[in-house]
């Protein structure tokens, strides 16, 4: 990556377990994608009021060749989303498919753009 790896965190404390949950996520897609110019991860948990615990969204900025790709959405309304490191995995399935995704214009010569 050309850039360093970016963790933010609003609405909670900044976790070292956390962190390095995301650090293990982004060398696996650095594997996979070895072009990856720069990524920007945010963990935040929305101001909403839920009747439940708080519920996670995780957002993934990553910059490669001719494209910016955002993986993340709203925490969904399940148990699940209440545990970060699930959210992170989802997040980061999704990153996976922006990428495949991206990969396969590259290789195809593409003018089309994710």
């Amino acid at each position: 990556m050309q850039t360093a790896l970016r963790i933010t965190f609003h609405g909670l404390s900044p976790s070292e377990a956390i962190e390095d949950s995301i650090r293990g996520h982004v060398a696996k897609l650095e594997r996979f994608f070895d072009r990856i110019i720069g990524c920007h991860v945010t963990i935040e948990v929305p101001n909403h009021r839920h009747r439940s615990g708080r519920r996670y969204r995780v957002l993934i900025d990553v910059r490669v060749p001719r494209a910016e790709l955002v993986a993340g959405r709203a925490p969904e309304e399940s148990p699940s989303s209440e545990d970060v490191f699930v959210a992170i995995d989802r997040a980061f399935d999704e990153a996976v498919r922006l990428l495949q995704d991206h990969a396969r214009m590259l290789r195809e010569g593409s003018d089309h753009h994710p």
